[in-house]
């Protein structure tokens, strides 16, 4: 059976209204206006460093970014599951792949402490071996050492292994660790999926289970 790596936010949960609430509270205690919630999410994706800077706009300094971020991250953890849940679909489709003896983990930009308590609070994480964040490496997503760490922690290999993101950096990670990839359209960034597409294209969770236990 095959070893699936799922992205976390646009994938498997809807974190869209938390990430923009505390974008916006980081903001507004920076004296800055807010943004409209497509907008930041339009800036998900590639960590939450690179999250602020873009909501901050311009050319910040080192140090306005970081005090930015650690109020982001203070904020964030009291209210990261204040609207989060599971996307339409997901637990069914973990459940059917648990079932089949699929072997399953989370890698996300997210920082990991964040993310694994969110996969624990939404009772997800008994489907996971194995979760890991922005942080859990020396290099984020889209570089392939967070999928070459789980391939070696599975014992699977390459051939059976699939990324299952909402974006392109999702799609990249899965090209550059030479695994295959599939893309879901319902997440923050489905346009990106166009430029490269992936091999199998999701408008449900419940349709890759499908598809994998099928072939």
């Amino acid at each position: 059976m095959p070893l699936v790596v799922f992205d976390l936010d646009g994938t498997l949960i809807d974190s869209k209204r938390d990430l923009a609430n505390s974008v916006n509270a980081m903001l507004e205690h920076f004296g800055r206006p807010p943004l409209a919630v497509e907008t930041v999410y339009s800036y998900v994706g590639n960590g939450a460093p690179v999250l602020v800077r873009r909501a901050l706009g311009g050319e910040p300094s080192e140090q306005e970014a970081a005090e930015a971020l650690q109020f982001f991250y203070a904020y964030y953890r009291e209210h990261m599951l204040d609207y989060t849940v599971a996307y339409p679909g997901v637990r069914e489709a973990l459940e059917s792949l648990r079932e089949s003896g699929a072997r399953m983990a989370v890698l996300t930009n997210k920082p990991v402490r964040f993310s694994e308590e969110i996969v624990r609070g939404l009772a997800l994480d008994r489907y996971f071996f194995r979760v890991y964040g922005g942080n859990s490496f020396e290099h984020k997503k889209p570089h392939p050492v967070g999928i070459e760490a789980l391939l070696k922690e599975s014992g699977e290999t390459k051939d059976g292994a699939w990324m299952v993101g909402d974006s392109a950096v999702d799609i990249k990670t899965a090209r550059n660790a030479g695994i295959a990839a599939a893309g879901v359209t319902y997440g923050f960034q489905p346009e990106t999926l166009t430029a490269d597409p992936p091999d199998l294209l999701l408008d449900d969770l419940r349709e890759f289970a499908s598809a994998i236990l099928a072939s």
